[in-house]
């Protein structure tokens, strides 16, 4: 057994460079958004998994290919569930649930932004 402990406040710079978001499926509206993450649980293939995961600024559209649970460590994003249109701004802290196939709009307004979060396919 393992007890992992999240870590507040993790920067982008920790993390290693996992490409840009578009080739994980994402539609990139503004920026150059480039995907950063490093796995404390399975792998991103596995049906669970967790990780931390962070961009760089920008906006971009997604459908979540698993269902989640994720708090923001640093950084401010803004979330619009397409499916309903509800909007909610995160910032350090903060964090939500989301299930799997919902389209989501992500507005990184930070110059970046870490999650950490914990997945089930």
């Amino acid at each position: 057994m393992t007890l992992t402990v999240i870590n507040k406040a993790v920067q982008l710079s920790e993390l290693d460079a996992w490409g840009p978001v578009a080739d994980m499926g994402s539609t990139v509206l503004e920026g150059d958004v480039q995907a950063f993450g490093k796995m404390t649980f399975g792998a991103p293939t596995d049906p669970v998994s967790s990780a931390y995961f962070g961009t760089t600024q920008g906006k971009f559209r997604m459908v979540y290919p698993f269902d989640e649970h994720a708090t923001v460590v640093t950084g401010e994003l803004v979330l619009t569930d397409e499916s309903t249109g509800a909007v909610s701004r995160y910032q350090p802290g903060d964090s939500w649930f989301v299930t799997k196939g919902t389209p989501v709009l992500w507005e990184v307004v930070s110059e970046s932004f870490v999650k950490h979060y914990f997945a089930v396919v």
